[in-house]
């Protein structure tokens, strides 16, 4: 109870590790965007690709250890590659369809990630780590959503709004929870990192969903109204 009671500022050791988890993201970043681009020139995403970035992780996170940080760090880079190889065929559909909608969802994504990140770090502590239970219950009525052939056409708009939220949401929680195993000494920025790579991910795939199906309406209006 005394430490769900501790509401305490973030300490600089805290500050500075934070700092490493931010660099290694901007680096899985640009390696994903990387992989992303080497599947527009070559079409290496698929299923080796898919299984390349799960095995590098298992393997970064499983058997590589700790105090291996060149290793570990490479893995990092390599899951980034594999990963936005991975998600190179969405990219490369949204691209011929606009290829604005790419920048936008990425730049609305970035200032999105950034924007909570910060009101997560400057919050006091444990503030929005109680957002779990309710993330949990968001998620369980999106399924639900998902799931339901009754209000399957009537929700879809529903459904992608709802999962951007519950997106969001997460960035906060897991920013805060990530600053508290620093506090109790898990320093492994690595794995922080990954943690909020796979925030970043998720956020941009939904608004590049939301985006995509907005274009792809103006368009099917405009070719009904021709």
């Amino acid at each position: 109870m005394d430490g769900l009671k501790d509401f305490s500022r973030i300490s600089p050791a805290i500050q500075s590790h934070l700092m490493r988890v931010y660099f290694s993201l901007f680096c899985i970043l640009a390696a994903s965007a990387f992989g992303a681009y080497l599947h527009m020139r070559l079409n290496i995403g698929g299923t080796i690709t898919k299984l390349g970035w799960v095995l590098s992780l298992l393997e970064h996170v499983v058997s590589c250890p700790p105090y291996k940080h060149k290793i570990r760090f490479s893995l990092l880079l390599l899951f980034g590659v594999l990963h936005g190889a991975s998600v190179g065929p969405c990219i490369k559909s949204t691209i011929d369809i606009d290829s604005s909608i790419l920048i936008t969802a990425f730049l609305g994504t970035a200032v999105i990630f950034f924007c909570f990140s910060a009101v997560a770090m400057l919050a006091r502590r444990r503030e929005y780590i109680y957002l779990g239970g309710l993330l949990s219950s968001g998620f369980s009525l999106l399924t639900w959503l998902k799931n339901s052939d009754q209000f399957a056409s009537a929700t879809v708009e529903i459904q992608m709004y709802l999962g951007l939220l519950l997106f969001v949401g997460c960035i906060v929680v897991n920013t805060q929870e990530i600053i508290e195993k620093a506090h109790c000494g898990d320093m492994d920025y690595a794995v922080h990192s990954l943690i909020l790579y796979i925030g970043f991910v998720r956020v941009f795939l939904q608004i590049l969903s939301i985006m995509w199906n907005t274009s792809a309406d103006r368009i099917r209006r405009n070719n009904e109204e021709t």
